[in-house]
């Protein structure tokens, strides 16, 4: 089956996208607080702060959506409940990203974002309606009417 192996590539990616996501904001912070510029008024200290945390929060939000993905292939189970709406949610973040990334980087960028945006949606879609899930099918049995009650 294929469930597996796209619940394993997909934690794979989002756990890579989580350390890329916290490695270049926290670079990004580095860089704002070296160049001890001003931008619009706002304080170098405030922007270098806000950065990294930014880059901490969605690492730590890829991050989590990466341990969903893990528990699925490990588990070889839907999601359910918080752990689908936060695969829901990351696949549109990375439809968003992808949107932005058309415009501000290129289609390159926006290949990649539609590619894990594709691999989410797959895992989502691959353990839907599984039959396993709402109880034990017998389709070898033969299907018959019940039998008549007999007279005493």
């Amino acid at each position: 089956m294929v469930r597996r192996p796209v619940a394993w590539i997909v934690a794979l990616v989002l756990f890579a996208e989580a350390l890329g996501v916290l490695a270049v904001n926290w670079f990004l912070g580095v860089v704002v607080d070296r160049q001890d510029m001003s931008l619009a008024g706002l304080d170098p200290d405030v922007m270098s702060v806000s950065s990294k945390a930014g880059g901490v929060l969605f690492g730590l939000y890829f991050g989590l959506c990466g341990l969903v993905a893990l528990l699925v292939a490990l588990r070889d189970r839907a999601p359910a409940g918080f752990g689908k709406v936060l695969l829901i949610s990351a696949a549109v973040v990375h439809a968003l990203l992808g949107a932005f990334a058309w415009g501000l980087i290129g289609w390159t960028a926006f290949l990649l974002m539609v590619v894990v945006l594709a691999l989410i949606v797959l895992l989502l879609m691959t353990y839907d309606g599984r039959p396993e899930e709402s109880g034990p099918v017998d389709a070898g049995a033969p299907v018959s009417p019940p039998a008549a009650p007999t007279a005493p």
